[in-house]
């Protein structure tokens, strides 16, 4: 059976240069081969050429990717892919892991720009499709072609991304969701190949991840390491320990030799060609303990971080989509049943008929423009358009921030995502699917997560400077202060200028970071993120469920001339009991509260203004306060509330007002005000940006102790965007919200943080998640962030020093004994483990350091199984 490993391929192995041929696409069969017949090289190449050239065109194609975790990942493999000749176009995204492509066929394959991905380390993440009932043997003969050139031509077709034989099985990786002309080429491809019949089904493969033969390497290295050890202590031949340091080598360095060459191939010098010399360097001077020890670190520093990402991406899975997968579509415009209508009272809480119109019920793809939809209380609107009839209430909170619902009749405007509280309602559609709003959100979220991050991480940062150094000035010292002829001097300058102790400088404070960043509520999408929040000087804070917890609470009572407390208590929940509004939920609670209960109210409708009622014999109302119909001091009670931005409902009775209820929209969530107080504190500027009324906002962020000048109301989800782009030119930026109103604004931001999120959209373009719903946490993590940070130096710069003395030490003839170097990294080593577990603060240094170790074990093991399982497997399957 061949192994996953053997299946890849590098850049500069995997096909020939891209075929280009300026001739207009011409459809033809390719040549049809005899039995007997054999096929030689040219023939090949000739055949691979009419391949390409009969299909040519410009297509987009897009697939999903193993290990794409982070968005310096996406920039890495968009730099791969733009140096391909077949790429127009193309974007990776790290938010849900996927690379887009616009490709010009006639200049390349897509089987080629998926070799360049997987060579990087980001394979497609895509199940391989079987030609069922095909010997690949007999076909492979019949064509007289070795397997190699066979999957080689199959390659070349339209839409296939991988192709390899395995028990004698033909296994595709084909890109999903083609287009309709790039299916039918494929199809037409295929059937010349696999025959007018040809079948294809989901392979059965249970294949070793990256990931699991990295840490098998990893594991096989590590019983090697210590039989060398073992046998130089027993002053064993030299030939019997340089074998087993070559086997170790071969099996446990595979992996990372073969990503550090791919590396240099796309023209990038990352940390793993660094460490690729210091083996290779560390072999020839064979020092295995030194070139194995290596190999060890750098697959399970990779492992840790890369299990942190996966773990916070898991956590932080969430949909973009709040369209609902069905629609109820009205056959015939009638009105909604035969509803109670007035002047003062429109619309009747019970119908006189309970006859409502047809409706079914379809899959969201059915619905078109023009569409009647029916939406009832408590449902998500599926699609943008207008009511065109009847009334109710929609939470607008998520797209404008607004606390409160918003009142909803004929022509007025829904829109796809939000909740309609109350209806029903019959809506016109004017825009469905990617023409709606919502949708137009979730591009712009994309949009600003696929970018590059402007701030890169101090490791990267690092290594993008050291490895051009020890390539280039290892060279350099050999010629200016050494004996010529001692070229050895190189090898050891790459051995001892590799830091062990920088493979772990930011792993481990990462971890133990992460984890305590959990402790305290937070989760964020890797240590990198962390870095990020560290340098952060300027925080973006949405108000209503961010710093508020968008609900309205009870504000006061204000009794009118001669009007008893009890009484209109009683009265006033008598006409909210059937209302949903958050006003009368906190006016019935609060006569709950009193140990009063409601007055019953008959006659009770929903008018423009309010609810409408009958109590012996007079008409009651609890409606919206209007300061010219009110008496003085009603009136008094009224403006004290506006100026505070509170709301205000007024009770009245024979269209006599009798009493005035106010209400706090802005409930202040608790930590709201530790918040502000820690990130001054921090250094940290604040402003506050809302879809609230700007009066509203402003009165509120007073109350927090912020100027009036840094808050700015009235501002849509488009507006936060160009708010925070406009912020970031000059500061490094964190946008703070709960509505996917805010999703694209903490897309555009450095860093993204979603409070208490309850909106999907957040969790995908959130950088960080608060998960309870206390905001202080935050200012929490930013302090956490910044000791992460420092760890993280102190790790880099003691490295840096130890790698210095070790240079120098060579550069100046103190020492050229690799042993005493080999000792002093590994010594290094632990003082950066150390260092970087105090970050697990409460937690226990040790419990982390044993949970960590743990769970490299149980990965590990867990790998080897899969690994036997698979052999055991394939021996049964070969076994007569």
């Amino acid at each position: 059976m061949s192994s996953e490993g053997e299946s890849e391929e590098f850049l500069s192995l995997e096909d020939d240069p891209p075929m280009v041929n300026e001739k207009k696409p011409v459809l033809a069969k390719p040549p049809q081969l005899k039995p007997s017949q054999s096929i030689n090289e040219e023939q090949i190449e000739f055949l691979e050429g009419e391949i390409v050239s009969e299909y040519a065109g410009t297509h987009q194609i897009s697939w999903p990717l193993l290990g794409m975790d982070c968005p310096d990942c996406a920039m890495k493999a968009e730099r791969a892919l733009n140096r391909l000749a077949q790429t127009e176009t193309c974007s990776v995204s790290a938010i849900d892991g996927k690379v887009k492509i616009e490709i010009n066929l006639e200049a390349g394959t897509a089987s080629q720009a998926s070799s360049v991905l997987k060579s990087i380390g980001n394979p497609p993440d895509v199940e391989f499709s079987e030609v069922v009932g095909l010997n690949a043997s007999a076909i492979v003969e019949q064509m007289g072609l070795d397997e190699r050139k066979f999957t080689r031509l199959i390659k070349k077709q339209p839409g296939v991304l991988d192709a390899l034989i395995e028990d004698n099985r033909v296994l595709l990786q084909l890109i999903p969701e083609p287009d309709e002309r790039l299916l039918e080429e494929r199809d037409k491809q295929f059937t010349n190949f696999f025959g007018e019949n040809y079948r294809l089904n989901q392979a059965n493969l249970n294949r070793l991840s990256n990931e699991q033969w990295r840490l098998i390497g990893a594991g096989l290295a590590i019983p090697v390491l210590i039989s060398i050890i073992l046998l130089e202590l027993m002053n064993a031949p030299g030939y019997l320990i340089n074998t087993f340091g070559i086997i170790g080598l071969a099996v446990g360095g595979f992996k990372m030799f073969r990503e550090a060459w791919a590396s240099i191939m796309v023209g990038q010098l990352g940390y793993k060609v660094l460490t690729s010399l210091a083996v290779i360097g560390a072999s020839i001077l064979q020092a295995w303990e030194e070139a194995l020890l290596v190999i060890i670190l750098v697959a399970f520093a990779e492992h840790m971080e890369n299990q942190a990402l996966l773990r916070a991406r898991e956590a932080m899975k969430g949909g973009l989509d709040r369209i609902p997968n069905n629609a109820r579509r009205v056959e015939k415009k009638k009105p909604l049943g035969n509803l109670t209508i007035s002047e003062s009272k429109p619309m009747s809480l019970s119908m006189a008929s309970p006859q409502q119109e047809q409706s079914i019920e379809i899959s969201i793809e059915e619905v078109e423009f023009g569409d009647y939809l029916e939406i009832r209380s408590g449902e998500l609107i599926p699609a943008d358009g207008k009511v065109v009839s009847g009334s109710g209430l929609v939470n607008a909170a998520p797209l404008t921030g607004e606390s409160l619902p918003e009142k909803v009749e004929a022509g007025d405007s829904l829109f796809a995502g939000l909740v309609l509280a109350r209806g029903p309602v019959i809506m016109e559609v004017e825009a469905v699917r990617e023409a709606t709003r919502l949708h137009g959100l979730i591009d712009s979220v994309h949009t600003f997560k696929e970018k590059p991050p402007r701030l890169q991480s101090s490791i990267e940062l690092f290594t993008m400077i050291w490895v051009p150094i020890v390539l280039v000035g290892a060279v350099m010292a050999w010629v200016m202060f050494k004996d010529i002829t001692d070229w050895k001097i190189v090898l050891l300058l790459w051995v001892v200028a590799c830091p062990c102790a920088l493979l772990l400088a930011a792993p481990i404070p990462h971890a133990a970071a992460l984890s305590q960043a959990i402790h305290r509520g937070g989760i964020a999408r890797g240590g990198d993120v962390l870095e990020s929040l560290a340098k952060v000087n300027l925080a973006l804070l949405d108000k209503t469920g961010t710093l508020t917890t968008g609900h309205p609470r009870f504000g006061k009572l204000t009794l009118g001339k001669n009007q008893r407390k009890d009484t209109v208590l009683k009265l006033a929940a008598g006409l909210e009991e059937s209302s949903n509004h958050p006003y009368a939920k906190l006016i019935i609670e609060n006569c709950q509260s009193a140990s009063l209960k409601p007055i019953k109210v008959t006659n009770l409708t929903d008018g423009e203004d309010g609810v409408y009622g009958t109590y012996k014999g007079e008409e009651v109302s609890m409606k919206k306060a209007i300061s010219n119909e009110l008496p003085k001091k009603l009136q008094d009670a009224l403006q004290t509330a506006m100026d505070q931005g509170h709301g205000a409902s007024v009770l009245t009775k024979g269209k006599e007002p009798v009493a005035l209820f106010t209400f706090i929209h802005d409930d202040v969530r608790p930590g709201a005000g530790k918040l502000i107080e820690d990130l001054f504190d921090s250094q940290v500027s604040i402003e506050v940006i809302s879809g609230d009324h700007q009066r509203s906002v402003e009165t509120f962020s007073q109350s927090l102790g912020l100027d009036k000048r840094s808050v700015h109301g009235d501002m849509k989800p488009e507006d936060k965007v160009k708010w925070v782009m406009g912020r970031s030119k000059t500061h490094i930026t964190m946008m703070v919200g709960d509505g996917f109103n805010d999703a694209a604004a903490m897309a555009a931001a450095d860093v993204g943080v979603a409070v208490g999120s309850g909106e999907s959209t957040n969790l995908d373009a959130a950088d960080i998640l608060i998960t309870g719903e206390n905001p202080s946490v935050l200012s929490d993590l930013v302090k956490l962030s910044r000791k992460t940070r420092f760890v993280l130096l102190q790790n880099l710069a003691f490295s840096v020093l130890v790698t210095a003395v070790l240079v120098w030490s060579v550069l100046s003839g103190f020492n050229d004994n690799i042993v005493i170097g080999v000792l002093v990294h590994e010594l290094s080593v632990i003082v950066v483990i150390f260092n970087g577990a105090r970050l697990a603060g409460d937690l226990g240094l040790w419990n982390l350091l044993t949970e960590l170790f743990k769970n490299l074990y149980a990965d590990t093991i867990a790998s080897f199984k899969q690994l036997f399982q698979n052999l055991f497997l394939a021996k049964e399957s070969s076994t007569p």
